[in-house]
């Protein structure tokens, strides 16, 4: 979150409670349509594509759905933004290629990690924000920013609890998630049988034809 004062962004806040552990997809993404609902209004909300643990890659659609806007998922680049016509064209990747997809803004895109690279960090920002704290806060509004700069006056991030987002314990964390995990097992792959093949024609054919046979592929 440094990284994104470092890099021009007016306010970032973590949004963390201990009511939001244990959540599945739908109540993570509840608890962000309540954050997002407090900000206000908005034109653009960026999500990256999926997380690394769960890799279901639903949060950001769903935060979409309760927030009843378009979504254009897995993109690669933004080709055009019109903020005057509050539209927007974006390339997104899909199997064996891509496509062009426009939407009215507000929009909530998920993006890969293909052709974006952020801006510089400025020196000012660095020095101002590196020792900025975590604090816990219900405050978003303009009057921490200086008039000349766009620099927070106040030098911390804000820590958005269950409260300060006005969220409903009963949708946040295992009472909000629907999806249970009753067992985990631990899978450990082995090798067994190592079957050479000839690198001919009729050697990869046969080889195709045993995996068929085998319903490995098919």
């Amino acid at each position: 979150m440094k990284e994104s004062l470092y890099r021009g962004a007016d306010f970032v806040a973590l949004i963390s409670d201990r009511k939001f552990a244990a959540a599945d997809t739908l109540a993570t993404s509840y608890a962000l349509k309540c954050a997002i609902n407090k900000i206000g209004d908005f034109d653009l909300i960026l999500c990256g594509r999926q997380a690394i643990d769960g890799d279901t890659a639903q949060v950001g659609p769903q935060t979409a759905e309760k927030l009843g806007i378009n979504q254009i998922t897995c993109v690669s680049a933004i080709e055009k933004l019109d903020a005057g016509k509050k539209e927007i064209q974006a390339r997104r990747s899909i199997e064996g290629g891509y496509e062009i997809v426009k939407s009215k803004m507000p929009v909530l895109l998920t993006i890969t990690d293909e052709g974006f690279y952020p801006r510089p960090p400025s020196a000012i920002r660095v020095l101002t924000y590196k020792n900025a704290s975590v604090q816990l806060s219900e405050a978003y509004d303009s009057s921490y920013l200086n008039a000349d700069t766009g620099i927070k006056t106040e030098n911390f991030i804000a820590q958005w609890d269950i409260n300060a987002i006005g969220a409903n314990p009963d949708q946040c964390g295992l009472s909000g998630s629907p999806t249970k995990v009753k067992k985990i097992e631990s899978v450990v792959l082995k090798s067994s049988e190592i079957k050479m093949m000839e690198n001919t024609d009729e050697g990869i054919a046969n080889m195709v034809h045993e995996l068929i046979a085998d319903h490995t592929i098919g």
